[in-house]
């Protein structure tokens, strides 16, 4: 995929309403809003707060103070920038140029020398500078945690870690900075970035292969469903072309002979080819009328193999063909609606009588919307029903609940 059609792709998501979404779509998006806030939110209480009550009110201090917390703000605004390209790259949606990293990496090393410079002018307490150094690593690791395999992220931050103590062993600032205390808040500011972000960029590689198989299966039931149309056709046109075939070549031989018996032959291709194209009206007919029952059992079962515990409450209301096939064409599709289109966990179907009207409800808790466009979509069921004078409503049931039902009158149903 391009990425300009990824991009056009995020762009639909983000102006889509929230329950038109599906649940990996919600769970990603409410991920990138929390690494949007996240370097924003520690930077505010490990950084700005501190030195606000911990820096030394004189000339050199306050400017160098000032100087990093606009580094930092730099470095936050780089990794919310940054927040979207590196996902995408992550899941495979589309490729990022290595160059991307260069930035934070220099805002990093800004950073951290402003730090020693300000330990070095005695500009702020220990704990200060400890917590400084925590602010500023964690917009560099959110976005550099997806960028690089977890075990470059921690070689190439612990030889960071080895040499910003190093740097400040050699400069005799190890007694103002701790080294261990330097060195524990190093640690738990890379491992919380790598936490926040790879971790949680995992989960969203579960979902969306998740969300992939679950279209997959739809459209394997869908290429089953044809195949078996196929073999029936095959089945049925195979010997009755053959011998037609044969006959018409025996009818042609025998015509040039002058023989009687091609007429014969030929009176028993046409019987052939009329009984073939009955019997392809058959398949035909019992591919296009689907049967009710095996429909609810067959929904039930493809739901319950998709983790979707289904609940169907069928009464046996004797219901002319017609409308039988149409309410199975209903329940047909709205199970493939809630596999394709929402994120569901359980789903009812009911087929009740109601003051002359049979009634089929589909009702999931996954708030899919179904297919709107024509033939096996809403357009097309509405259709379906208007033969046998039904109607068809669909639309939200309550909070992440969305309803499809059906409603034919029991009289006046041409038979």
């Amino acid at each position: 995929m391009g990425g300009a059609g990824v991009l056009g792709r995020m762009r639909e998501l983000r102006e889509r309403h929230w329950g038109e979404r599906s649940k990996a779509e919600r769970v990603e998006l409410t991920t990138v809003a929390m690494w949007h806030l996240m370097p924003w939110t520690l930077s505010s209480s490990w950084l700005l707060l501190p030195l606000v009550t911990g820096l030394r009110h004189r000339p050199a201090p306050l400017a160098l103070g000032a100087l990093l917390i606009l580094v930092n703000v730099l470095q936050c605004a780089a990794a919310n920038r940054l927040v979207r390209p590196v996902l995408d790259r992550y899941l495979g949606r589309a490729p990022l140029s290595g160059r991307a990293s260069w930035g934070p990496w220099a805002l990093l090393v800004l950073a951290l020398a402003l730090v020693v410079a300000l330990a070095s002018v005695d500009g702020a307490e220990g704990v200060t500078l400890r917590l400084a150094v925590g602010a500023v690593l964690m917009p560099f690791g959110l976005t550099y945690a997806l960028l690089v395999p977890v075990r470059v992220y921690l070689r190439r931050t612990g030889a960071l870690t080895v040499a910003l103590l190093t740097t400040l062993a050699l400069t005799g600032l190890d007694e103002l900075v701790s080294l261990p205390g330097t060195a524990f808040t190093i640690t738990f500011g890379v491992l919380l970035a790598l936490g926040g972000g790879r971790s949680a960029a995992w989960t969203l590689s579960v979902l969306w292969e998740a969300e992939r198989a679950r279209e997959a299966e739809a459209r394997l039931a869908v290429a089953e469903e044809r195949l078996r149309f196929g073999r029936d056709l095959h089945d049925v046109l195979g010997r009755n072309l053959s011998v037609i075939s044969l006959k018409s070549e025996l009818a042609v031989q025998l015509a040039r002979r002058g023989r009687p018996e091609a007429v014969e032959q030929m009176v028993e291709v046409q019987r052939i080819a009329q009984e073939s194209q009955r019997e392809v009206r058959e398949v035909v007919r019992g591919y296009r009328e689907a049967d009710l029952a095996a429909e609810l059992a067959g929904a039930k079962g493809v739901l319950g193999a998709a983790g979707i515990v289904c609940e169907v409450t069928a009464e046996d209301p004797v219901l002319p063909l017609p409308v039988r096939s149409v309410l199975a064409w209903v329940v047909r599709e709205a199970a493939t609606n809630v596999l394709r289109h929402g994120d569901a966990r359980r789903c009812a179907v009911e087929l009740v009588t109601r003051k002359g009207h049979v009634v089929l409800t589909v009702e999931n808790d996954g708030a899919g919307r179904p297919d709107g466009s024509g033939g096996s979509g809403l357009a097309g069921l509405r259709e379906r029903l208007a033969a046998v004078e039904g109607t068809l409503t669909a639309g939200p049931a309550g909070e992440e609940r969305f309803r499809l039902q059906a409603r034919v009158p029991m009289e006046g149903v041409p038979a």
